[in-house]
Order: C-alpha cells, then structure tokens, then sequence
C-alpha cells in the first residue's frame, strides 16, 4: 500500500471552494488526507511530491462528447452552418465510419482530454452503420489503453429521413436492435460500483432522430438496470419547433411524456427553456451539461446555468463533438464558460470558481457519481496539476484565477485513480506521433468515401 503526499500546492481548488492547503495525502487510488496550512501527514508516507508550482484541481469531468467527430474537424461541407444543416451536410460522411476509425478516434480524444486534465469522460455515440454494430465494444478496448474513466452511453437512431427524421437511412436501426443491444452492453461492462472505470448509460439520440417508443422503451430498460439516461433537448429553436410539429408538445413536456423526467436523466445543451420548464427539471434534479464552444459554434444560445442550478438542477460542463468544438480540450472549455456565462450573469455572478465547480462537483453530479469531481477524503484520487511557467502566466497574481484567465492549455501532470497517467505534459503509455498518424489517416480515408458516394 503506497502513501504519497503531494506537498504544499501553490493553490488547490477542491471542487467546491479555494482552499489554504499543505497538500492531498493518497493511498492507492484514494485521497485519505487533506492537510490544513502546516499540518502534516498523519501517517508515514512513502513518497513526498513537491506541489509548490502546482495549481491543484480535481481531475476534469467532460458530460458530453463525440468522439468520432475528431474526424471531421473544420470540415469545409459545414462551416458557418447552424444545427439542422450542420446535421443535414455531416451525417451522409459519418454514415462512412468503420470500426478502426472509431478505435484511433476514441484512443485521440480521450489523450487530448486528458493532456487538458480530464479523467472522466462520457461520449454520446449514437452511430451504427453496417459493420458498426459493436461500437461500443470498440471503444471500451479503446479506453482501457488510455486509461481514463468513461461513461459510454449507448446512443441510437431509429427515425430516418423516411420517417420524418433528419439522419439518412443508412444510419438508423431498428428498435429492437437497439435495445436488445443496450441490454447486452449493460450487463457486459457496466460497473455500478464506487471507483468504477467504466459505465453505460442508454442515450437515444434525440427527438429528431428516435421514435417516441424508443424513448419509453429506453426509458423502462434504464429503470430495470439503474443506469442513466441521455440525450440531446433544447438546443436549437428549430428542435422546439420540430417537437410541438411532430408531437404537439414542447421539449420538457415530451421529456416527461416518455419517462424521462427524473434524476438520473442528464441533459446535452438545455438552452432553450422557459421559466416554468427551468423548475420542473430542477424539481425533477435532472442534470444539465453546458456546452459553451459548440454553443458559440454552432449559434444555439446560452444556457441558463445558474437559473438551473438553483432550481435544482445539477450542471456540468462538456465540450461536445470536435466537428462542431473543434476540439476536445476541456479547461479551455471551463474558460470558455465563465466568459460565455458573465454574458447573461455578469461578471460579479459568474466567477471562475463557479465555472471550476461545473467542471469537477458539477459534472460529477450530472453523471451520478459521488466519488470523483472533489478533493475530499474518501473521493478517489483523480487530480490534475498545472504549472504557470508559461509566457501567458507571467505576471499572474492569483494562481488559481490566472490558470483560466490567463488561458491554460494543458496539464503538467494526470492522476487517475492514484496512477501518474501524464507526467511533464505528455501521457505515460500513448506515443502521440503514433497516433496522430493513425488518426490523419483515418480522417482522410473517411472524406475520400464521402466524397466518392457523393
């Protein structure tokens, strides 16, 4: 059992507050000790790490991802296009993934997430072309490699073009494979456990791209294995205008008319609701993951956190799909939300430690977890440290402000679960040369089959 103490950060933010600290003692994947100024472990410790030019974080939690569409970043089709047309330019493209583009796309974004101190991720993947039926299976492979947590959600879309929906055809499955699929990939890799690596949850694309009987369904097939829901709702006006067209209800009303109004439902986007809906989702504690990039991006909106938040709502942060980001960096995405939120709040109600809590606490919250997103004794030991020994810091007087306001990039060091997995900025076990390569390729033999279906 190896005891380390990681000794007199420079300044540590433990999820909820600022905090005057000697440092964070670990024992094997789990935080035992958080030292007061001058206290001192309470037991010998096998190895001391100097913190003193370390700014201290809980490991980053991103909500919502895509991570196959590291493939197609600043793809020329969909520049400057809002969400339906985006949608309408990329699935056709996408509709092309294969297995071994998902495995470099999933081992990529995940690296890129965790070189920003990311250590949880969920990725909504709701794509299954022929020859794509075990995506999901690809990337809990892909995971294991590179070490980070994962909620893999098992994503869907049973309403084509032919049905009045958006993706094509080629994209779509029937309803019944899709659930008999859920089912399969719950029993076989979800964890329900504390300190758990990996986790499913059941994420039905979103009313424009599922039947309605989906969603119930996927709904009862949750409540049966307790695990949470996803999807996609109130990002666009043309989805609220699509939902009272096609149901005659608007998006929180169909949310509660399928089942899915309660707490272990977490939500991509949320923008567009009103004051009445903003209270029922908080009555309900469903979860919230704000998306300010893509939201900027893709000229959706604002979210509402703060109202969301004190109706009950937990809210977290995610950086969503690199085709519409484009990347997957996520405290750049925790910079990105405290300037996108002083917008609606102002600067006064939208500090950095409020945009640092949707990060960690927050999402934490949004994915069901209470074991992670917090510096706290018993909470597993997933931190991420950074240096401000750049050029953008020089000058800072606030260490923990000056790491977003100044523009931080990239984690010094990785901790998951007790184990260095980036040390001096690079990950441990991943050769990034290697897999770039791997990657570029994969891109390109993506666009070379949509342009040749075309």
């Amino acid at each position: 059992m190896s005891i380390v103490w990681l000794k007199n950060p420079l300044a540590l933010f433990d999820g909820l507050n600022e905090l005057n600290s000697a440092g964070v003692v670990i024992q094997d994947n789990k935080i035992i000790e958080v030292l007061s100024p001058n206290q001192t472990p309470s037991t010998p410790v096998d190895q001391t790490f100097d913190a003193s030019e370390y700014v201290i974080l809980p490991g980053l939690i991103n909500t919502h991802h895509h991570f196959y569409q590291t493939l197609t970043r600043a793809y020329p089709a969909a520049l400057n296009k809002e969400l339906f047309p985006w949608l309408q330019t990329l699935y056709p493209v996408w509709a092309g993934l294969e297995p071994e583009m998902l495995t470099v796309a999933t081992e990529l974004a995940l690296t890129e997430l965790m070189l920003s101190g990311c250590t949880t991720a969920a990725d909504h993947h709701y794509l299954f072309p022929q020859g794509l039926e075990y995506a999901i299976d690809t990337q809990v492979e892909a995971a294991k490699k590179v070490g980070t947590r994962v909620t893999l959600t098992r994503g869907s879309m049973s309403l084509g073009k032919d049905q009045g929906g958006l993706p094509p055809q080629s994209t779509v499955q029937t309803e019944q494979v899709i659930l008999d699929d859920s089912e399969r990939l719950i029993r076989d890799y979800h964890e329900p456990h504390e300190g758990a690596k990996i986790q499913i949850a059941l994420a039905p694309c979103s009313p424009f791209s599922v039947t309605t009987d989906l969603m119930k369904a996927s709904a009862q097939l949750a409540q049966t294995y307790n695990v949470h829901l996803h999807t996609h709702l109130a990002e666009t006006l043309d989805e609220e205008a699509f939902c009272l067209k096609r149901f005659g209800l608007r998006t929180v009303d169909y949310l509660e008319s399928v089942g899915w109004l309660h707490n272990k439902t977490w939500l991509a986007h949320g923008i567009h609701f009103n004051d009445e809906e903003i209270q029922r989702l908080g009555q309900a504690g469903v979860g919230i993951c704000h998306c300010p990039n893509s939201n900027m991006m893709l000229a959706s909106g604002i979210c509402r956190t703060l109202e969301l938040e004190q109706a009950g709502s937990p809210v977290g942060l995610g950086v969503d799909g690199s085709a519409s980001n484009d990347h997957s960096n996520l405290i750049s995405e925790v910079r990105q939300a405290l300037y996108l939120q002083r917008l609606r709040y102002g600067s006064a109600r939208m500090t950095h430690l409020d945009a640092y809590r949707f990060a960690t606490n927050g999402s934490a919250k949004v994915l069901g977890r209470n074991d992670i997103g917090q510096i706290a004794v018993g909470y597993q030991a997933d931190l991420a440290l950074f240096k401000l020994d750049e050029l953008r810091f020089s000058g800072h007087h606030d260490p923990l402000a000056a790491l977003l306001l100044c523009g931080a990039q990239r984690a010094h060091r990785v901790m998951i679960a007790g184990q260095w997995t980036v040390v001096d900025g690079n990950p441990v076990h991943i050769d990034l040369q290697e897999l770039m390569q791997r990657h570029q390729a994969a891109a390109r033999r993506l666009a070379q089959k949509a342009c040749a279906y075309a």
